[in-house]
């Protein structure tokens, strides 16, 4: 059957098998019909103005093909606008927030809240038993220690825990394309990488970026493609057929989300996703992190909305503290102690998993715990054993508050974690619990009455940390050790903001100094001299201090640190034309 070209005035924006027109809801002015002979001088008229601006070679052409391309310039064309409003609506809810309006469950959407009439999608294949998750970044080594690792299914993640050089980011497209198809074995030195054939695989499951990051590399029109669509767009459209073939499906976790109308417009893409390659709608899959003090509200929304493709919500735990640190900032009432007296137990933290277990099961969907961070220490057997008990308690609260599933960072602690929800857990998940004592109310999410201190021992390991991490994002590197723990950028982000909201409210350490802008730096200064001491030559410790001065004072603050980092780690070149691949 040939394929059908559709116009909207002059403009090509898609060509597609025709069991897949029904995802059009445009208002047009006249529609043309070519046959395929056509196909080529089509692609052209589509690739105009679309620009690659990093390096490809022979390998990673096979994910940022020709027809890959064209799909991406259909998903900025499509999304990109109403993108950049939901973007702007955030900044307008912040000025609320701001100017001292609380957030709330919203009225307009209580019908939705109230209603027992639906439910999410069920499980998709490979979907139902998600007790242990790893989490990590696309660079091969990674991809092959994870799908080899005694968990259910792999986070394969394009966000938090990578920095999104063009290399990383195109890499680890191809290092996930060749996993998919079991093609990934390499050598590293004397050592062998293959995937281990004695069981079923875990279900992989890819991570785009959030909607507020773009990727400089690939340009539409002029503009940069959003980052989620980017790798939304070359993951699906590259790997979507041959997961179903193999049995599993195009499932994705969806980060940093503010509202339900941000899961709306996912589910649009999903929609047009799968009519534009003859999919079945409902096909993918996605699983929203609610990481954001914002999102808390609008749980049973998000899963609404996307309803025919919900996995169900995970407990983002340390960028929903950044979330409601960032989001009161200006607020005297919601100022935290040192991060470490933030707790799953504390009373936000725990208003906030309750409500998701709760919600959750209610819709039919799975509820996913937080991530155990921690790296094993091999050199000190008595400080190894602490910092694993931490972790067999931690999974052990999960499980008996009825999540479904947990995250690891570190294929040692999978034992671990499968271990409690083995025993407490017996079936693929929990969501016959439905946790009717529950009742969760706006003061409840909104409760930050922390026991704990301010201590400048805490403002010294928040440095280290921000530092330590923004460090390693300008070498390119996303997922960074320091002191035991895996950390990310979310960690980075709680430290910075933490830093931020004291100098801001001129709180007092327990040793009765006042947290100012010169107090601030000078801790800076210092603990950037200490860490660039130790660090191997070409360290970008200075560079690092550099960006987080501007974001500790009280004064300046972006929205985050990835974005004002960006810039250092892009490299850009001359516009090679999408056309001409």
């Amino acid at each position: 059957m040939n394929d059908i070209h559709i116009y909207v005035g002059d403009l090509l924006i898609i060509s597609v098998f025709p069991p897949a027109l029904n995802f059009l809801v445009l208002s047009v002015k006249h529609i043309q019909i070519q046959t395929k002979k056509d196909k080529m001088a089509s692609q052209e008229q589509i690739l105009r103005e679309v620009n690659i601006l990093g390096p490809l070679n022979e390998q990673t052409r096979k994910v940022i093909s020709k027809e890959a391309t064209v799909f991406l310039a259909l998903l900025h064309r499509t999304f990109n606008k109403t993108r950049k409003e939901l973007l702007q609506r955030r900044e307008t809810r912040q000025a609320e927030l701001d100017a001292g309006k609380l957030p709330d469950f919203l009225p307009e959407t209580k019908h939705i809240r109230d209603s027992d009439a639906w439910k999410g999608a069920p499980p998709a294949p490979g979907l139902a038993d998600r007790r242990i998750e790893i989490t990590g970044p696309t660079d091969r080594k990674m991809v092959v220690n994870a799908l080899n690792s005694d968990v259910w299914t792999y986070m394969a993640d394009f966000e938090d825990s990578s920095a999104p050089t063009w290399d990383n980011m195109i890499n680890g497209q191809l290092n996930l394309y060749d996993a998919i198809r079991k093609q990934v074995d390499f050598k590293q030195g004397e050592k062998d990488y293959k995937l281990r054939t004695d069981r079923k695989l875990p279900t992989l499951i890819a991570r785009a970026r959030g909607w507020h990051l773009e990727e400089k590399h690939f340009t539409v029109d002029g503009e940069p493609i959003s980052g989620s669509l980017f790798d939304f767009g070359l993951y699906f459209f590259n790997n979507a057929q041959e997961l179903v073939k193999r049995g599993a499906g195009p499932y994705f976790y969806l980060p940093k989300m503010e509202s339900h109308l941000e899961a709306r417009l996912w589910n649009d893409v999903f929609n047009l996703a799968q009519d534009y390659i003859g999919m079945p709608r409902g096909t993918i899959r996605g699983t929203v992190l609610i990481e954001t003090i914002m999102a808390a509200f609008e749980m049973d929304e998000i899963i609404y909305e996307l309803r025919d493709h919900s996995s169900g919500l995970n407990c983002g735990r340390w960028d929903y503290i950044f979330s409601t640190i960032k989001r009161f900032r200006q607020n005297p009432n919601f100022v935290l102690p040192d991060r470490s007296a933030v707790t799953m137990t504390s009373p936000f933290m725990d208003a906030y998993v309750k409500l998701l277990i709760k919600t959750c099961h209610r819709r039919g969907v799975h509820a996913m715990g937080g991530m155990a961070a921690q790296i094993p220490i091999k050199t000190d057997k008595e400080a190894n054993d602490k910092a694993m008990a931490g972790v067999r308690a931690d999974k052990l609260r999960e499980v008996k508050a009825g999540h479904d599933g947990t995250w690891v960072a570190h294929p040692a602690l999978a034992s671990i974690a499968a271990e409690v929800f083995n025993e407490h857990m017996p079936t693929p998940n929990q969501l016959h619990v439905r946790r009717l004592d529950v009742n969760i109310k706006q003061y409840d999410l909104l409760n930050m009455n922390v026991p704990g201190q301010i201590t400048e021992d805490g403002i010294r390991k928040n440095l280290n940390i921000g530092l330590g991490y923004m460090e390693g994002w300008l070498r390119g590197v996303g997922c960074v050790p320091i002191n035991f723990l895996m950390e990310d950028a979310a960690t980075a982000e709680v430290s910075r903001s933490q830093l931020w909201q004291w100098c801001k409210h001129q709180a007092k350490t327990a040793e009765g100094q006042t947290i100012n802008k010169e107090y601030a730096l000078k801790l800076l200064h210092e603990q950037a001299e200490e860490l660039g001491s130790k660090a191997p030559k070409g360290h970008k410790y200075q560079l690092a201090e550099k960006y987080f001065a501007t974001q500790v004072t009280g004064e300046q603050y972006d929205e985050f640190l990835t974005s004002l980092l960006y810039d250092e780690i892009t490299t850009v070149g001359s516009p090679a034309p999408a056309s001409k691949l």
